[in-house]
């Protein structure tokens, strides 16, 4: 079957994959929840093991498909090739025969004094010593990498025999019930059940760059499986808000998997590897003119084609850059090792040039620097004093907002339940009753949550972004009293 054909069929199956995945996300779009329970053989309580087993046997694992770690021996033959190396081979195997095998049987004039075995030696140990370097630190950089990955675990919050519980990612079936709050990885392809404020981020999909609100009800038929308001898509995760979310696809049948399965095909070239295949196929080019110039006039100048033939092969070696190819490695490793002191691991000496060729890197170290942990030291009232009815309110909001809680809530209530420091705020989660809330979302950028004290009063405790808080604020309170809020304070 020729490259052609297989394109052609590799292209047939990804549009009857695409087609089957509209048809199951339309069906899960335009059908009731009580019908998509049926459907999926789930319920409100979420499935049971024996509902998760068979479910994981008749629709996959969630797993999302990867580029898979090549093998030892694939990783060895890699290492060794590219064009400098094939054109080291080359001379190898001819300089074999013109230094080696024809002076030891005296064929084509050759005679047994002329033996000589130093060329091949040294182009092929150029070519061990470059490949064996190579190989030994990329394998070194992957296996550290797969460690890396295992230590990796990310989980989210499902309903199963009717409790609330947090499983990896991994372990998501089809039929889940999928609690979703601010902060969330959308997991799997999800029909959203219930929804409060719902607004998710799926840039990394369509690349909008706004995010968009999800919402519970049943729509009609649309073209394109992004247009659904009730489908949260994996690859996806929740900005705002609350919600309830029933799986409908799982791994590479998702549209985040599909893509996934398709980038993971594709072979990546770096510029380094560029400009080294460019200057090879420079010599090649080069090597082609000089050798058979140099073999026809030698040749026809002094009529000994034989002398003219091995005088246009060393012609050859002389053109090629036999230590190049363990310079340039030798290089390369030295650079991932004095990376590897700074703690980032190199998986492919190649790209080593196209990272030092950056003038600017964005990353994500929150986490990997840090702790991914704060400690709230200071709170201050209007006045700039510290004031402990500052942490109580901040406590209250931070206890008990739903949803995720970001480090500086995690913060806070730590302060807060420090009883050394603060006994006076003891058992302020027991004292204080949950009324209502008001989550936060895209639009107002502020969570609100209602509570009532002990002797009944109610109060609002609000916290979001400064401008968005003093838009909506009329007055302070201050160490003299309640003021309207100026320019002045």
């Amino acid at each position: 079957m020729s490259r052609q054909e297989n394109h052609a069929d590799a292209a047939s199956d990804q549009v009857a994959a695409q087609q089957a995945r509209q048809k199951r996300v339309d069906y899960a779009a335009t059908h009731s929840p009580a019908e998509l329970f049926k459907h999926f053989n789930t319920s409100q309580q979420g499935l049971n093991d024996s509902q998760v087993a068979q479910s994981r046997k008749l629709f996959g694992a969630n797993h999302v498909q990867q580029q898979r770690q090549p093998s030892i021996g694939k990783r060895l033959i890699s290492a060794f090739v590219n064009p400098f190396t094939a054109i080291l081979l080359i001379l190898a195997i001819v300089s074999t025969f013109t230094d080696m095998i024809f002076p030891y049987f005296s064929l084509f004039g050759s005679r047994p004094e002329n033996f000589t075995c130093a060329t091949v030696v040294i182009i092929v140990t150029m070519i061990m010593l470059s490949g064996l370097l190579r190989f030994v630190q990329e394998y070194r950089s992957g296996n550290a990498t797969a460690k890396l990955l295992a230590l990796i675990k990310t989980t989210c919050t499902v309903t199963r025999n009717g409790q609330e519980k947090d499983i990896d990612l991994n372990d998501v079936v089809v039929g889940d019930i999928v609690h979703l709050s601010a902060g969330n990885m959308i997991p799997a392809d999800l029909r959203i059940l219930e929804n409060t404020d719902l607004f998710v981020n799926r840039s990394e999909l369509t690349g909008e760059s706004r995010p968009v609100e999800k919402s519970a009800a049943d729509e009609t038929t649309k073209d394109q499986i992004t247009d659904y308001e009730n489908i949260a898509l994996m690859g996806s995760n929740v900005i705002s808000g609350s919600g309830l979310g029933l799986v409908i696809e799982v791994g590479s049948d998702t549209m985040f998997g599909s893509m996934a399965g398709a980038v993971a095909k594709e072979k990546v070239t770096t510029n380094f590897t560029k400009g080294v295949n460019s200057v090879s196929w420079v010599l090649i080019r080069f090597m082609m003119v000089m050798v058979p110039l140099v073999f026809f006039i030698n040749g026809l100048t002094k009529h000994d084609w034989l002398e003219a033939f091995l005088f246009g092969i060393s012609t050859a070696v002389g053109l090629t850059p036999e230590m190049l190819p363990m310079i340039v490695t030798t290089c390369l490793a030295k650079g991932a090792i004095a990376m590897s002191r700074k703690k980032t691991i190199v998986k492919n000496l190649n790209s080593i040039q196209d990272f030092g060729a950056a003038d600017i890197l964005c990353t994500d170290k929150t986490g990997t620097l840090t702790q991914d942990k704060i400690v709230l030291d200071c709170y201050w009232n209007i006045d700039g004093q510290a004031d402990d009815r500052v942490l109580r309110h901040a406590f209250l909001n931070s206890y008990f907002q739903t949803g995720y809680k970001n480090v500086m809530d995690k913060a806070i209530i730590a302060k807060a339940e420090d009883t050394e420091s603060h006994p006076e705020l003891q058992d302020l989660e027991n004292d204080y009753v949950k009324i209502d809330e008001i989550p936060f979302d895209f639009k107002r950028r502020r969570l609100s949550i209602v509570v009532k004290d002990p002797n009944d009063k109610r109060q609002m405790v609000t916290k979001g972004a400064v401008e968005e808080m003093l838009s909506v604020c009329s007055y302070a309170e201050t160490k003299t009293g309640i003021q309207p809020l100026n320019d002045a304070l």
